[in-house]
């Protein structure tokens, strides 16, 4: 079986050193924009367990500008590494929802600073029009660019349920646009969310493995404080199963197992801030989750792909919508 180095998929730590040739890590940006599942154009309020900082709690001060937010966040890590190479994330709400002109002057003000390497901007499928997507391949000219999408779920139930606000032909076509010009794409999902099951789950990760993705990011459902989330949580337990240690332990071996090998994993559980995490509260201890993750892999001889077998004809979540 394929291996990478002691892990036993294909991890961000391993997939960063062996295209940088040295340790990298990514600073957390804010570009000052917002979402529209937020403003109105689709929504309000946002995805249902989306926290008031748009998912970019940890992200530098949006008041600052672009190059002080890079300097700022390399401070918070200075600590951690003497390498200075960094990817700049921009994280905090939909990044690619503003005029391009504003897009391509903070993109190339990110991309110049002389110890990024690469950027990586989370955004939505239904952001990406013509102009923005030919910004994003000239930027992809100068250095590498990763595109971070939230598709959660490929189940059309779900995505009402969550307000994810767009359908899976939306993300198809972001797909195949982002490949048409070789940009990398990270595609996030979330294992336990409400009525969703082991199969639901793993139809997921079988419809991705059929898509042109470069990496993944597998999230734990959390609920947070001050979403909407919260409020089904408290006021109407039934409506969700809240996951178990060792039950999502042993979810995520199977995602792993069936997952393509070729695609980079770049997240297992997610990092929901401890202030504002109501459940569940394992998941806080995310050295924990890690290690044991590790160990019952090896214990159970589990590889990334060991079960991946090419799925034919139409992914049956897509026969769902």
């Amino acid at each position: 079986m394929k291996q990478w180095n002691e892990k036993r998929y294909y991890s961000l730590d391993y997939y960063l050193k062996e295209t940088f040739h040295d340790k990298v890590y990514k600073l957390s940006l804010n570009g000052g924009m917002t979402c529209p599942n937020r403003d109105g154009k689709i929504g309000f309020g946002g995805c249902i367990f989306c926290s008031e900082g748009g998912s970019g709690d940890f992200a530098a001060n949006a008041a600052l500008s672009i190059t002080n937010q890079i300097e700022s966040a390399k401070a918070l890590v200075k600590t951690k590494t003497k390498s200075n190479k960094y990817i700049a994330y921009f994280q905090a709400f939909t990044n690619t929802y503003a005029p391009v002109e504003y897009l391509e002057r903070i993109f190339m003000e990110a991309i110049h600073h002389p110890d990024i390497v690469a950027l990586s901007i989370a955004t939505r499928p239904d952001c990406l029009p013509e102009d923005v997507l030919d910004l994003l391949s000239r930027c992809n000219e100068i250095k590498p660019i990763y595109i971070e999408l939230g598709l959660q779920t490929c189940h059309e139930e779900t995505a009402v349920l969550i307000r994810r606000g767009y359908s899976l032909t939306v993300f198809d076509h972001a797909i195949t646009e982002l490949s048409k010009r070789n940009l990398l794409t990270i595609v996030h999902i979330i294992l336990g969310l409400p009525g969703e099951t082991r199969s639901d789950i793993l139809e997921t990760i079988e419809y991705l493995n059929t898509k042109p993705i470069h990496g993944i990011k597998l999230q734990l459902l959390h609920v947070l404080k001050h979403t909407d989330l919260e409020k089904l949580y408290l006021n109407d337990p039934s409506m969700f199963h809240v996951t178990k240690f060792d039950d999502y332990i042993e979810l995520l071996m199977e995602c792993i197992a069936h997952l393509r090998n070729d695609i980079v994993i770049h997240r297992l559980t997610g990092d929901g801030p401890k202030k504002l995490l109501l459940a569940p509260l394992w998941s806080a201890n995310k050295r924990l989750v890690l290690n044991t993750i590790n160990q019952q892999l090896a214990k159970k001889g589990i590889y990334q792909g060991i079960h991946y077998s090419v799925t034919k004809g139409e992914p049956t979540c897509k026969q769902k919508l």
